[in-house]
């Protein structure tokens, strides 16, 4: 069957845990049916018999989120036995952990990898293939994709979800999951749950568009309701089959469903398979952090001043691992219109793989710039691009067969865009045919390894005039000639100047020369502003900038700004609140309190600084990490000054959360209670799998000005309902507020709730009408 994917369309099984619900069985961890009710969950999977695809009882099965009651070796082997009973392809369910990754929460990277690499080993030698699903956060997602190709060569799908604003929870566009995901080596991907089919059809279509693998769809069977106490999905099969045809016609390769979805729905939609799918590829030149895409195409400003040549502060920095020192050159050249940014630690006595993770770490907790992975070690190489959130650019590989045998498997595994070097072991050639021969070895040997001419970028060599005075004119030749190869290029302009006076005219008359003769990603310093607008000029030149829109944008924005910014610039505590500079808050806080009194600075820096920040959430420009480091940033700074307050006995207000019965899924309630903390309110954190007694004794306990409940799951709805009985039945008239992917206003009202809040600001929002509200009374 797999033998047909991506040439006809296939099709996979439908919801599971809505058929367990169906059945009457246990309310208990989904997981452990596959033992205690075998014949059960066999008949749900044969039930399902008519698809092509069917996915094992294994969502929940890992160390992190299982709370079941035998090994998980002995589920693993059940569950695929189970999923056997069907005769049709066996793909080993794997969904998210349900813990915040860091910086966001407490689980590192390599935690994630090891939790997947368990269960991947265990099912590599038992099932047909893997289906990672389900998926909030890319790196997360990263880390599993990791875990199984490094443990089985078994074909692996990956699926994320995203909301109605088109990202996943983390800030994720569909097109940078594509990137990331291609570039990993997933064998199809998509998108599941989520939303229902019709809601799901522009993410498809951005999918689509972009993608060169097989893509898989999955939607949820509508948005939910609850009925007599039951999550129920009532969308009409017909309307259904209308989006799924809509899908199949855009060139989706596999068809199936997600919550909701039932036996007779999927069969239902069978009548598509073996429809022959047409797409188009598209092979394009990008890179990604894991909220930001760039496409190297016209010109693309990468940074250069996080390279410790000849910048003796920055040497400084990285000997004594200040890494904020690095994160503030970092934003600073973000701010300053830097689309990439070259991140280079390598200097004598380090070791220096070490050194890159940490700055790899940091840097793109703060930045949400790409990355361009730049070190001479092959394992800081490898190390960076293994924990980099995203697709980065490795600098670089040389014409040197050794050097490529070393650095094109990495690319490769990791999806890099590479930089070659047109040098060998002759150095760097004379004539611009020398160096063009170079990249053409360069471009023949990446495709040996699979790495395709849209993921190669060729630097042609930019040389000190000083010496050389004819190289200047060889280096812009072979731009030309590399140009007509079918590959981008890149240049360190600067080089360009050595030893020369007023370097800066020479470096921009240079840079004007080189972009005509062809370069796409010069490497410069962003904050000199000449340079910077002569690229932004030169878009408009050339046509890329049309009607000449993002340079009047640009430079209406820069006003006065000095042509080169190479001071230091202080950071302000409202730049630090607005940009989640945690390491920056004690000192500024210190010296705001030398001038002004605490309530002075809380009232006039950090509330509208927190305001500024949730207006950039709500309109798109930030994302979820963004506003937890925001959020975060503050909290840090009342800590400061609360010790510099007088006591008044005074609280803003109290808010019980938990997430209810039977959930263990707590990452909203978790990011919602650093938002509200920031915002002054004080928050008792129930935890997970929360039963009803408990929260009635909390409130009992506490006495919260509201009482906050989320569910993820659509079978722990129930839970949340009857937690709202047995508070009003205690007596309870404290107003309750919930939340969670499978709620919305109209089940919030069917279960009793008095508010409902799709994200965290809007429980900052819930309580302050709450806390009116009591003002009033």
């Amino acid at each position: 069957m797999l033998r047909k994917l991506g040439r006809k369309v296939l099709i996979f099984d439908g919801g599971f845990g809505s058929e367990l619900q169906r059945l009457g069985l246990p309310d208990t961890c989904p997981e452990d049916l596959n033992i205690t009710h075998p014949d059960a969950v066999q008949q749900i999977h044969r039930s399902y018999a008519c698809a092509d695809f069917i996915t094992t009882n294994t969502f929940g099965l890992n160390r992190k989120k299982y709370r079941g009651n035998y090994p998980i070796a002995d589920v693993v082997r059940a569950a695929v036995a189970n999923a056997r009973a069907a005769g049709k392809t066996v793909m080993y369910d794997i969904g998210p952990t349900g813990a915040l990754m860091q910086p966001l929460g407490p689980m590192s990277f390599d935690e994630a990898y090891e939790t997947y690499s368990e269960v991947a080993s265990l099912a590599s030698d038992l099932a047909d293939g893997f289906i990672l699903e389900t998926f909030t956060d890319l790196y997360e997602l990263k880390a599993a994709v990791l875990a199984v190709r490094e443990h089985t060569d078994k074909p692996v799908f990956a699926t994320m979800t995203f909301d109605e604003s088109g990202r996943t929870l983390t800030g994720s566009s569909p097109e940078i999951m594509v990137n990331t995901l291609e570039g990993l080596g997933v064998d199809a991907l998509g998108v599941n749950c989520s939303l229902g089919p019709k809601a799901l059809l522009p993410i498809v279509k951005r999918i689509l568009a972009c993608a060169n693998v097989p893509v898989l769809v999955q939607p949820n069977r509508g948005l939910p309701k609850v009925i007599n106490g039951k999550t129920v999905y009532d969308l009409p099969f017909e309307e259904f089959e209308s989006c799924t045809e809509e899908f199949v016609k855009e060139g989706v390769a596999v068809i199936g469903g997600c919550c909701g979805t039932t036996p007779e729905l999927i069969e239902r939609l069978t009548r598509y398979r073996g429809t022959e799918i047409k797409r188009h590829t598209h092979r394009l030149t990008r890179v990604n952090s894991a909220s930001r895409m760039v496409q190297i195409s016209g010109v693309r400003i990468c940074g250069e001043r996080l390279n410790p040549t000849g910048k003796k502060a920055l040497k400084e920095a990285i000997l004594s691992e200040q890494y904020e020192y690095l994160v503030g050159e970092a934003v600073r050249q973000e701010d300053a219109g830097a689309e990439i940014l070259d991140l280079n630690v390598g200097i004598p006595r380090i070791d220096e793989a070490a050194v890159m993770k940490k700055a790899v770490l940091q840097v793109q907790e703060y930045c949400s710039l790409p990355l361009q992975i730049d070190s001479s070690s092959v394992q800081a190489l490898e190390t960076g691009c293994r924990y980099y959130n995203g697709i980065p650019l490795i600098n670089s590989v040389n014409g040197e067969d050794e050097v490529m045998d070393k650095i094109f498997p990495i690319a490769k595994k990791y999806g890099a865009v590479v930089v070659g070097l047109t040098l060998d072991r002759g150095g760097v050639p004379q004539t611009a045919e020398e160096r063009v021969a170079i990249a053409k070895r360069i471009i023949a040997r990446a495709k040996q390894y699979g790495i395709p001419k849209n993921r190669i970028l060729i630097d042609t060599l930019t040389l000190a005039v000083s010496a050389q005075q004819k190289a200047a004119a060889e280096t812009l030749k072979a731009l030309r000639m590399v140009r007509a190869l079918g590959v981008g290029t890149v240049l360190g302009v600067s080089n360009v100047s050595f030893g020369l006076p007023d370097r800066p005219l020479l470096n921009r008359t240079f840079l004007c020369a080189a972009m005509d003769a062809g370069l796409n990603m010069p490497i410069m310093n962003p904050l000199d502003a000449e340079m910077k607008n002569a690229v932004y000029a030169y878009r408009v030149l050339s046509g890329e900038d049309t009607d000449a829109k993002d340079y009047i944008e640009k430079l209406q924005t820069q006003g006065e700004q000095a042509p080169v910014q190479a001071a230091e610039t202080s950071v302000t505590l409202t730049d630090a609140v607005i940009k989640g500079l945690r390491p920056a808050v004690p000192s500024i806080v210190r010296g705001e309190l030398a001038t002004r009194e605490p309530m002075e600075i809380v009232n006039g820096v950090l509330l509208p600084a927190l305001q500024k920040v949730g207006e950039l959430f709500e309109a798109g420009k930030i994302f979820l990490p963004q506003l937890i480091a925001s959020a975060e940033t503050v909290k840090d700074a009342f800590g400061i000054l609360s010790a510099k307050m007088e006591k008044n006995g005074e609280e803003k207000g109290v808010v019980v959360m938990a997430t209810v019965r039977g959930d263990v899924h707590d990452i909203g309630k978790n990011i919602c209670k650093v938002v509200m903390e920031s915002y002054g309110y004080r928050v008792y954190d129930l935890g997970k799998d929360v039963s009803e007694e408990e929260v009635v004794g909390a409130w009992k306990k506490y006495k919260p000005d509201c009482i906050g409940l989320s569910a993820l799951m659509t079978t722990t709805v129930s839970s949340m309902e009857s937690t709202i009985n047995a508070l009003r039945e205690a007596g309870c008239t404290t107003p309750v507020m919930v939340g969670g992917a499978v709620l919305t206003q109209q089940i919030a009202d069917e279960i009793g709730a008095d508010y409902y809040s799709k994200d965290a600001l809007g429980c900052v929002s819930v309580m302050g009408r709450i806390m009116e509200g009591k003002k009033t009374v």
